[in-house]
């Protein structure tokens, strides 16, 4: 398979890597505007790059393309990769510009149209989705929040899309967390919602978020967001009846009690952990090879894949709903 990489930064980096280790047979092209990181590609990946996808059309043969710029570019480069009849994975979009005219014209042209959702591809979170049943109520506490300049410490905050109005830090965590929340505990129903500004960083948007939800099938929550900890933070506590799950973000900090002997116990994953050097310890890369697997298996044997366009146009409306609620 051809495949094109589309925005050469960390995440096209990650995706140009792991494309390399799971699927070393495929040909790889890359496409970005900065000079500096076609080189940079060419010299650290041996891959041939170009300046734009309209070049990428003319010189390269692509079965598949992987967006990965900033999100508010996402919309416009889906559609030309889409008239190219490619099919395309493309990273969180944070907003839904031109969702409708992205779904329509895959379906014309026959092409798959994937959405990255990392967390679905978890060994912890699939655990996690098979211990909470139906057959009982839950609640849930969960607080993720990082200091926005530790999130990318190589390039200014301001400068970095987490910075935007429109695809910020805690939205971009609410677009990561939503979409497991809510296939493992149900459909949200009603929220409330605190939030405010507590820094001095430089942005025009709330720093931090005190959301209650309540789902559709009795569920609730209380899930905390910021951009404002000093410390990295992943906290989760699930429990219903006889019934409790923590975890701190790590394959290892996975803990279920065990009603018969009174004690909580660590859950033992069958998948080894793999890690990469300059990022925090809860950024597991076996989640981001499952889920290139998973298109892969999209696009080669017709599979369909748990989560999408639709499903994350609900999410971003409820996103939407949640940042007009203060």
């Amino acid at each position: 398979m051809n495949v094109l990489v589309i925005g050469l930064g960390s995440m096209g980096k990650r995706r140009i890597r792991l494309l390399r280790e799971l699927y070393p047979d495929f040909k790889i092209f890359g496409v970005d505007g900065r000079a500096d990181r076609r080189q940079e590609a060419k010299e650290q990946s041996g891959i041939e790059c170009v300046d734009s996808v309209e070049e990428a059309g003319r010189r390269f043969p692509v079965d598949a393309a992987f967006v990965c710029t900033s999100p508010l570019s996402h919309s416009s480069i889906i559609t030309e990769c889409l008239q190219n009849r490619w099919n395309v994975f493309t990273e969180l979009n944070l907003v839904p510009d031109g969702y409708e005219r992205n779904m329509e014209l895959a379906r014309e042209n026959g092409c798959r149209l994937f959405l990255s959702s990392t967390f679905l591809y978890r060994e912890e979170i699939r655990y996690i989705r098979s211990r909470v049943g139906k057959d009982r109520r839950w609640n849930y506490i969960y607080h993720i929040g990082q200091y926005l300049p530790d999130w990318h410490p190589w390039e200014n905050y301001t400068e970095f899309f987490i910075g935007d109005r429109r695809t910020n830090g805690c939205r971009e965590i609410m677009a990561i967390e939503l979409p497991w929340l809510t296939q493992t505990f149900g459909r949200v129903r009603k929220t409330h919602v605190l939030a405010d500004k507590m820094t001095g960083l430089n942005i025009d948007y709330r720093d931090n978020y005190i959301i209650q939800t309540e789902h559709e099938n009795g569920n609730k929550g209380a899930l905390i967001i910021d951009v404002v900890s000093p410390v990295a933070v992943r906290k989760l506590e699930i429990y219903g009846e006889h019934r409790y799950i923590q975890w701190s973000g790590t394959p290892d900090s996975l803990c279920e009690y065990n009603a018969e002997r009174d004690m909580l116990e660590q859950v033992v994953l069958q998948e080894a952990e793999e890690h990469r050097d300059g990022y925090r310890a809860f950024v597991v890369e076996n989640a981001y090879k499952n889920e290139i697997r998973e298109f892969m298996e999209a696009v080669l044997n017709d599979r369909q894949p748990e989560y999408g366009f639709v499903q994350d146009l609900e999410i971003l409306k409820l996103i939407d709903a949640m940042e007009e609620e203060v």
